[in-house]
């Protein structure tokens, strides 16, 4: 276990269909805002604009660098479909030291060398 000041956490946000909450997991980690985004079905009860309200929904548990979250934010409410998204950010207080530097990897801008090493697989991919 490693404890970190580094600014890890997690994102929760949730999305109205799969469809949406693929397209927004696959969005944040390809711009590498985040390094990893699970998905999974949830059932939320609310009140929105004074009405008790209920909706199957997806949750996204989107693993970042916390310094990353004002952009991240924005590329949030750019693709999702709700007015008022949901959009929290917990720090992670501690973790596995050899998944947090993994974590702390993939949400790095990329070098020069590795765009061209990861334009080189994604060329190989489509043939």
């Amino acid at each position: 276990m490693c404890d970190l000041p580094a600014p890890y956490g997690l994102v929760l946000t949730t999305a109205a269909s799969r469809t949406e909450a693929e397209a927004l997991a696959r969005a944040l980690v390809a711009e590498r805002l985040a390094a990893c985004v699970s998905l999974f079905p949830v059932h939320s009860v609310y009140t929105w604009q004074n009405t008790l309200e209920q909706q199957d929904e997806w949750q996204l548990v989107i693993k970042t660098d916390l310094t990353l979250f004002p952009a991240l934010e924005t590329k949030i409410r750019e693709l999702h479909s709700y007015d008022v998204p949901e959009i929290i950010a917990l720090p992670i207080a501690a973790g596995s030291a050899d998944y947090l530097n993994w974590l702390g990897a993939s949400v790095s801008p990329l070098s020069p060398l590795s765009r061209v090493s990861l334009q080189n697989q994604d060329d190989k991919s489509e043939r």
